[in-house]
């Protein structure tokens, strides 16, 4: 039934929720700016394929440093065996830091909107926008003020067959977009490492989120 990958949100140094979950996901996130020092060890320590994400605070993030040293730090991931760095849209050097990243993993620009989620039309030219900046996947998460947002997102998925995109909507309201994303042919949904340890709004476990699966697969 699960077109695309679970993907578990690593935002501190719990080894036993880490354990506990790589049996349930596909691949794993390490939130650098959460996880803080020690980040390697964790990362290191993987056995899945993983993600590397260093978020700036204007988007969500909890990185305290300079711009400089929030890049130097996430590129020390490429040298631990990163599959993919997420860096985001809006970053002043992206044209300097995609081919960097390209040479030795795949590059995720990721856009956010924590306020709403954009007119369809807006959204599309995001991705359009990190298509042109060579992504090799295109996330746009949004925040969902109705049922209609998590609709939004994920028409978005369908509006560019044969990219790998991610997008679905933050919040309460936008939980079944998060459900639905791998199901709609998204390229990933994100989920994480167990109870209060979630990375965003609206985050199921790796274990309610599995358990939801097992149950929409025998109903």
């Amino acid at each position: 039934m699960k077109k695309g990958n679970i993907c578990a949100v690593i935002t501190n140094k719990d080894v036993a929720a880490i354990a506990k979950t790589e049996p349930l996901v596909d691949m794993f996130e390490v939130r650098i700016d959460l996880v803080g020092q020690g980040w390697q060890e964790i990362a290191g320590d993987l056995k899945k394929p993983w993600i590397a994400t260093n978020r700036p605070p204007d988007e969500g993030g909890n990185w305290k440093g300079n711009e400089t040293i929030r890049q130097e730090e996430l590129l020390k991931a490429l040298e631990l065996g990163a599959d993919i760095i997420d860096i985001e849209l809006a970053t002043d050097n992206l044209d300097e830091l995609v081919p960097l990243i390209k040479k030795k993993a795949k590059c995720m620009i990721s856009y956010h909107d924590f306020k709403k989620t954009p007119q369809f039309e807006n959204l599309k030219n995001i991705i359009k926008k990190q298509k042109a900046a060579s992504a090799d996947i295109c996330k746009v998460i949004t925040t969902a003020t109705s049922f209609e947002d998590n609709l939004t997102t994920l028409k978005l998925i369908s509006a560019f067959p044969g990219d790998k995109v991610i997008s679905f909507a933050m919040g309460n309201e936008g939980i079944i977009s998060r459900i639905l994303c791998p199901l709609s042919g998204g390229y990933l949904t994100y989920v994480s490492t167990g109870k209060e340890m979630e990375s965003a709004p609206g985050q199921l476990s790796a274990l309610e989120l599995t358990g939801l699966y097992e149950v929409m697969a025998n109903d």
